[in-house]
């Protein structure tokens, strides 16, 4: 193999290779995207034929250039260099407020009137108003709904996982999984020990939690992660990191799951042994590890089952499902994975399916391989959750001949 990276290309070359038109769209989202948010909505609900009264119209266009001027200023404060922790809520409320009132105002703009032209309701300003009340009453109804099944405690699912390879003496075994607890600027140190209580009255053989715990450093949400050490299993609690943990100093929320007693699987494995069989549990770091620049930190998966005998079962942590492809090559029987967050706030789903092959639940890729992608436990930034409920698993391992269910 020859080493071409010293090598430059010629002019013609160079001048061949310029990005398409979508990824020189894709370079000017940031400052497009939130215009788009805050311009759609203000168009639909006060520029389309509604007529409103001059000092509606005014004060309603004020607080939607306000929306529009505050909420990136309050997503840089809060998540760039100063991390203010009240401009990050704000923020991010801001932008989950917007999303929500963005799609609606779309999809009621769309549909809603040509139905009411349709049906013979008012004449064009009713139809207008009727609309704007409409995405109103929507968006406020599935914010206030969206902020609750952020912040409650998240409900048990459960399922049964067929592994073929996996030993009789091993039937049975209880996997319990949390993932993408965000600890944040909303201080959720009561509802990380409610979490803990729960898991705790699962009986599991292991727990796992597949990354992206905080955002901020170990020592700024210790105490929201606090919690996490009084968890309770019959074999092991097992860690892997996710993307967030590279922007807060990964190696201190490792270093802070060891002191709280959990097995960091740093691109290594251990074994889980019973009834004479044996299960190799695995994990690898996140995908973006490498290219943080943290020294050690890369998603290594010959690493992680260096050692282990090829004819045992294989479960894998891997904080994103799109690890899948180097597991099915690897012949691992399952990989567990968060990340997605279900999409969080629907439909932002169609987004991230572009970048992951899985959404939420259980999936086959290959002859042997499932992967299970947890909606996650808690939830990154807007704190709300539209048609994508948070979870805390409960997986079922079942040898060959065992039925498999879920609920």
């Amino acid at each position: 193999m020859t080493d071409t990276s010293d090598t430059r290309p010629a002019d013609g070359a160079a001048q061949g290779a310029r990005p398409s038109p979508l990824l020189r769209l894709m370079r000017y989202l940031p400052l497009i995207a939130p215009v788009l948010l805050w311009a759609v909505p203000c168009g639909v609900l006060l520029y389309s034929g509604q007529h409103w009264p001059l000092p509606v119209t005014l004060v309603g266009t004020l607080l939607f250039a306000l929306g529009l001027l505050a909420m990136p200023l309050a997503m840089v404060r809060g998540h760039g260099r100063r991390q203010q922790d009240r401009a990050a809520i704000i923020g991010d409320s801001l932008l989950g407020g917007s999303w929500v009132l963005f799609t609606w105002s779309v999809l009621l703009g769309v549909l809603l009137r040509p139905i009411l032209t349709v049906a013979g309701v008012g004449d064009g300003q009713d139809r207008a108003r009727i609309v704007t009340w409409a995405v109103l009453g929507v968006a406020a109804v599935l914010l206030a709904w969206g902020y609750y099944e952020a912040r409650r405690v998240p409900r048990v699912r459960e399922l049964d996982v067929p592994l073929p390879r996996l030993g009789a003496g091993l039937d049975g075994t209880r996997v319990a999984l949390i993932t993408d607890t965000h600890y944040g600027p909303l201080d959720r140190a009561r509802w990380s020990a409610r979490v803990c209580e729960v898991v705790n009255t699962l009986e599991a053989d292991l727990v796992c939690h597949t990354g992206d715990i905080a955002d901020g450093t170990a020592e700024r949400r210790r105490a929201q992660a606090a919690p996490l050490g009084t968890v309770k299993a019959t074999r092991a609690r097992v860690y892997v990191t996710g993307n967030h943990e590279y922007y807060s100093e990964a190696q201190g929320w490792v270093d802070l799951m060891d002191e709280l007693g959990w097995e960091p699987l740093r691109n290594r494995h251990l074994l889980l042994e019973r009834g004479g069989d044996t299960l190799v549990v695995a994990g690898v770091d996140d995908v973006t590890a490498e290219s943080s620049g943290l020294a050690g930190h890369r998603a290594h998966l010959a690493g992680a089952l260096d050692g282990a005998d090829p004819d045992l079962p294989v479960l894998l942590l891997a904080h994103q499902p799109k690890f899948i492809d180097r597991a099915a090559a690897a012949g691992v029987d399952l990989q567990l994975s968060g990340h997605t967050h279900g999409g969080q706030i629907w439909p932002f789903h169609h987004l991230v399916r572009i970048d992951q092959p899985a959404l939420a639940g259980l999936t086959r890729h290959g002859p042997r391989t499932l992967l299970y992608t947890s909606r996650g436990t808690g939830f990154w930034g807007p704190p709300f959750r539209v048609f994508a409920p948070s979870e805390i698993t409960l997986l079922v391992l079942r040898s060959n001949g065992s039925t498999a269910t879920s609920d």
